[in-house]
């Protein structure tokens, strides 16, 4: 077995033999079908994003006096179809299970059971995460669209053939936003709470990315704002559903992979300092 908990080794389910990626396929499976039989308790949620797409419907409606008026380079439909898209991938991601889980995990100790595991526990996490948010989101992306098309009308110049590269960003932005939610929520190796950072993580994402596009900040700050993680998480795959171009969603793709990939590295790391910390603490 690995040092860290990443055994190379295959494993043996129900009498199965599995090669070291399908068992997180396996995690991912049994948390999805998990989550299928308490899928009316995911709607409970719908309430509240109603309430609060029909809150920023009513401040756009009020916002744009003149038909045809453009704020920051978008019309009224799609300021409102981005906020939209935006929040469902807030509410159907669920990611503050991650942190959640993390950092119970550490603060109770059962991290030195589960890195024990012939899985990664980082992996296992996202497995999990990414089981959850398989039936959430598809949930929520129908209640937005439903919303969409009856209060606003249907997004004007949606181009139905790029909706596939359009998925592909929004499951990397997810992805994205686990692996750093889930590198904060690692810091409780060190600290007895990294609650007040995901908070203020979490508050960056939703002010700047979740509510408002990037265009509508000051021209100063939008170059800066690109080069955080709000660009890959939120911004730019709500951009590409309501503004689509080739050309922007190269950009996005490439700006996706090398943030993901920085992050699954600082991840990796931070998870290996954590876990030689536990050792020589006698764990």
């Amino acid at each position: 077995m690995g040092k860290y908990g990443d055994k190379s080794v295959s494993m043996n389910i129900k009498g199965v033999r599995f090669r070291p990626w399908r068992k997180y396929a396996v995690i991912y499976r049994s948390v999805l079908m998990e989550n299928l039989q308490y899928a009316a308790n995911i709607a409970m949620g719908f309430f509240s994003y109603f309430v609060f797409i029909f809150i920023f419907i009513k401040l756009w409606g009020y916002m744009y006096r003149t038909p045809g008026e453009l704020i920051a380079g978008y019309t009224k439909e799609q300021m409102i179809w981005y906020v939209m898209m935006t929040e469902m991938m807030f509410f159907g991601s669920n990611a503050a299970s991650v942190a959640g889980e993390v950092a119970r995990d550490i603060r109770s100790g059962n991290i030195a059971y589960l890195m024990n595991k012939p899985y990664h526990y980082t992996l296992y996490i996202l497995s999990r995460y990414t089981g959850e948010w398989s039936i959430r989101l598809p949930m929520y992306a129908l209640l937005a669209v439903v919303i969409g098309t009856v209060m606003v009308g249907p997004l004007p110049h949606f181009r139905l053939t790029a909706v596939p590269a359009m998925a592909v960003c929004v499951v990397l932005g997810l992805t994205i936003h686990a692996v750093f939610k889930l590198c904060i929520s690692l810091f409780s190796f060190w600290i007895e709470d990294a609650t007040p950072f995901q908070w203020l993580y979490d508050k960056l994402i939703l002010v700047v990315g979740v509510m408002f596009p990037v265009e509508i900040f000051p021209k100063a700050l939008q170059p800066l704002l690109k080069m955080t993680p709000i660009y890959t998480v939120c911004y730019g795959p709500a951009k590409l559903i309501v503004d689509f171009s080739p050309e922007k969603c190269l950009e996005i793709l490439a700006a996706q992979i090398l943030y993901l990939t920085v992050g699954c590295v600082l991840m990796s790391l931070i998870y290996r300092k954590g876990v030689r910390k536990l050792y020589v603490n006698g764990g």
